[in-house]
């Protein structure tokens, strides 16, 4: 049977133990702390860069992995005879789609990798992910594997809640009038994603507000998985969880934690959800 490794960059937020499970390697994001340089999941935790962000009088920076970076990675499955799945976050909001193409024209043509744009980011991509690696267990040839991995990125929806937009304007991903009149408004941001994009889903005022929202997302949907992203509010993510599964099975849900990647986007207290519809 043909060996095909699966790789994603951390902002997927893939789970430690479903990248084991799977055989994900994941490539850490890069993060910046003033002078201080982190590889997102490897030299700082989650929990240390929640601290550090609550804490820093200087906000943090990203920077995508190098395509360097990827060309070890696919060194070392061509070494090892592995075809390469690399997934990545969404190409409209990152260069590390393009980091990873680079790297995969610098390697002798022997070597078999796909890079996909999951066109999503953290659950999105982990959703995509989970196809790709259901198909290699099912014995898929890698061109197949391919096909059903994009297939699956049309089925996938996603929603998130915000409890802040400071950390928003502050990485310049909003307008920060905007964020001010939000704080003033004393209203949450719901985002979604259209075409690869980050788009404004409309505003709630409370977090629990968000939840219902989130709720009625996933309700009445022909759902064959879900991810439930959080960003330090546990005791949130197993209420929603608790809440979908009085019409969803536990075992279609899992709960993931929001990384440093996009930590520094979204701060503490996001919460997202993304589905894959079973419409087949």
């Amino acid at each position: 049977m043909e060996k095909i490794r699966i790789v994603t960059d951390s902002a997927s937020d893939m789970p430690a133990d479903l990248a084991r499970a799977t055989g994900t390697q994941v490539v850490p994001i890069y993060l910046r702390f003033g002078e201080r340089v982190y590889r997102d999941g490897i030299d700082i935790s989650n929990e240390e860069f929640f601290r550090q962000l609550a804490a820093s009088p200087v906000h943090p920076a990203t920077s995508q992995p190098t395509p360097e970076d990827f060309s070890s990675y696919y060194q070392q499955s061509c070494a090892a005879n592995e075809s390469v799945i690399s997934i990545h976050i969404s190409s409209k909001i990152s260069g590390t789609y393009n980091s990873a193409l680079t790297a995969k024209r610098s390697m002798p043509q022997n070597c078999k990798i796909e890079v996909i744009d999951s066109t999503f980011n953290s659950a999105g991509t982990i959703l995509t992910i989970l196809e790709a690696a259901r198909q290699i267990k099912n014995g898929l040839a890698f061109e197949n594997v391919v096909q059903k991995t994009r297939q699956a990125i049309d089925q996938i929806q996603m929603l998130g809640v915000f409890s802040t937009m400071k950390y928003l304007a502050r990485s310049g991903r909003v307008n920060r009038s905007v964020a001010r009149a939000a704080d003033f408004l004393n209203v949450m941001p719901l985002l979604t994603f259209h075409a690869g994009e980050i788009t404004r889903a409309g505003f709630v005022r409370t977090l629990n507000k968000g939840m219902e929202r989130l709720v009625g997302f996933v309700k009445n949907k022909p759902v064959r998985e879900l991810i439930i992203v959080h960003s330090a509010i546990p005791e949130k993510a197993r209420l929603l969880m608790d809440r979908l599964a009085e019409f969803l099975p536990r075992d279609k849900m899992t709960i993931a934690h929001l990384g440093a990647a996009l930590g520094v986007h979204g701060g503490p207290g996001v919460l997202l959800v993304a589905l894959r519809l079973d419409n087949e």
